[in-house]
Order: structure tokens, then sequence, then C-alpha cells
């Protein structure tokens, strides 16, 4: 991934309103579910998440600006220290384990959607048994992935391939623990556990709030006056929804049980439905006509109490 404000096309000294206002454009550009088979598309729709990721969190923000993290959010290189366990039979040698004038006892890497495993280092001793050391990873999961659930494969430590199971529900920065999935036992000790951390990346209209989903959809201005079934989407898939007579911009629907899974409850939240009239995309002379001769109308005043000093 390039720099995040050039992914954005903001400045390094942006507000937050910027960098959320120069995402949601570029989302709404190229996400993939307005082009279905578009690699590309795809391909720069995570790119861009990516930034808005790291860019919207001001702690990440702060970091990378300073150097500490690069573009995907990974510490930069620096000495590690690690720290094992010994368990051993009575008589048994015990060795301490950490960083300092050790011979390395192993050098496994494995990638997990731009994860990074650990080092571990350590030295031989004859019956020592060594748990392996943990690792850890990031993990990318769509958010329509993450409110349906999902099976991941990614490599692990030790070579080997694992379907991940990703429930549904799960929540941003939400870990996982895959037991006996991190770096191999020395001297025949028990594996480490490997540590998932999910990323799940914003939505182009879709935004979530503890188990409901919230989203804005466009009607047009007969739909909003004279009511009537609109298709609406939803994480699930799309329904239909009546729109009453006479809505107007701001009013709010809910679709009851089309939220995301409460893994406590095992109950659906719901999704909520801000509705916004929009008019016609081009001129329209009829309208235009009709309009000018609705006496009602131009006596009308919404914005009755904003005068000054009211």
């Amino acid at each position: 991934m390039g720099d995040p404000y050039e992914l954005l096309g903001v400045q390094k000294d942006a507000s937050a309103e910027d960098i959320r206002k120069a995402y949601r454009k570029l989302a709404k550009e190229c996400h993939p579910d307005l082009h279905p088979g578009d690699t590309k598309a795809e391909a720069r729709f995570k790119d861009i998440s990516s930034a808005h990721d790291l860019l919207s969190d001001p702690d990440k923000r702060k970091r990378f600006d300073s150097g500490e993290i690069d573009a995907e959010g990974h510490e930069r290189p620096e000495q590690q220290y690690y720290r094992t366990y010994a368990d051993a039979g009575e008589g048994a040698k015990y060795a301490r384990y950490g960083g300092g004038d050790f011979e390395d006892m192993s050098d496994i890497f494995a990638d997990l959607f731009g994860g990074r495993a650990g080092r571990a280092q350590g030295r031989s001793g004859e019956g020592v048994k060594i748990r392996g050391g943990d690792i850890s990873y990031t993990l990318d999961v769509s958010f329509l992935d993450a409110a349906n659930g999902t099976t991941r494969r990614a490599t692990m430590a030790d070579g080997k391939t694992l379907d991940i199971s990703i429930p549904a529900g799960v929540r941003d920065r939400q870990t996982l623990r895959l037991k006996g999935k991190g770096m191999p036992g020395i001297g025949g000790g028990p594996p480490g556990d490997a540590y998932i951390e999910v990323h799940i990346q914003p939505h182009a209209f879709f935004t979530r709030k503890d188990s409901n989903i919230h989203m804005t959809l466009p009607v047009s201005l007969s739909e909003a006056v004279l009511g009537g079934k609109v298709k609406v989407p939803t994480v699930g898939g799309t329904v239909e929804m009546t729109v009453p007579k006479n809505s107007n911009t701001g009013d709010t629907l809910r679709l009851k049980g089309r939220g995301v899974l409460d893994p406590k409850s095992k109950q659906k939240g719901d999704q909520y439905i801000r509705l916004e009239v929009a008019l016609p995309d081009e001129p329209d002379a009829e309208l235009q006509a009709f309009l000018e001769s609705w006496e009602k109308g131009r006596n009308q005043n919404p914005r009755k109490g904003m005068e000054a000093g009211s």
C-alpha cells in the first residue's frame, strides 16, 4: 500500500472530517458492490479502506507520522526480546531464554493477509521442554463478511494451511485465539497460540452501532409523497420495504431483525433506514410548472423558528 495521505488525496494536516469525506467519496466510486468483477476497483477499494483505517485512528495516525509504524500499521523493525517457558520433568536442566548471547533455535515467518509472525530465539539444553511462542496476525475482513460470518484460509507459522472461522457478528479489533497454532515448542514442549486481530473494512453506505445497522436511503419525490414499495439493501440481501405516504427527509424506518447477530443474546439487531428525498437528476419542466402554480407550496416556511435572534 502506498502513502495513505496520497491514496485519499488529502494533505498531512487534513482534519478528521476531511479524511472521512475523502474516504466516502472514493469508496462510492470504486466499491466492489458497484463494480462486480472489476479486480482493479476491488484492489483500490481495499487500499483506500486501509488508508482510512489508519488515518481515522488518532493514535495510529500519530504513530505513522512519527515513523513508529508503516502504512500497513506494522511496527517498524527494532530489537525484540522474547519470553519462553520451561516445562521439564524432575532432574531436567532449565535454561533462560530471551535477548542476548544465545543460539538461534528457530526463525519462522508466516504471512496472513498482511500479518507477521514473531521470531523465537533460544539455546538448547538437554531435557528442556519449552512452550512455543505466541504469534499475532491481523486479518482484513469485509463489512459484510464480518456481519454474516465467513471462513478464510491462511498459512500458519508451521507452514500448514488453516481454515479460520470468522463468526457472524465479529467486532472490529476483536481478537480470535487459535490454540496450538503458534510457534512450535522446543524439546517436545507444546506449541504456542496464534492470535488473530480482525480489522473490519468500512462499507460504502452501511454503518454499525452495537448490533444494529444504519444507512441513508435516497427516495424519489413521488415515492416520498405518494408512498410505495422500494428495494432496500441489507447485510443479508435486498428486501422490499414500504415507504409511507408524505414521508420526508430525516424520517427513519426500521427493519426488525435485519441487523447483526449478537453473540451473547443470539438475537439479531435491527436495520434503521433514514430517508433522504432526492429531486430528479435532470430539470423537469412539468414539475417546475406545477410548483410555480402551487400557491400553498410558496406559502410554506420550513425555516420557521430559525430567524436571527429567535
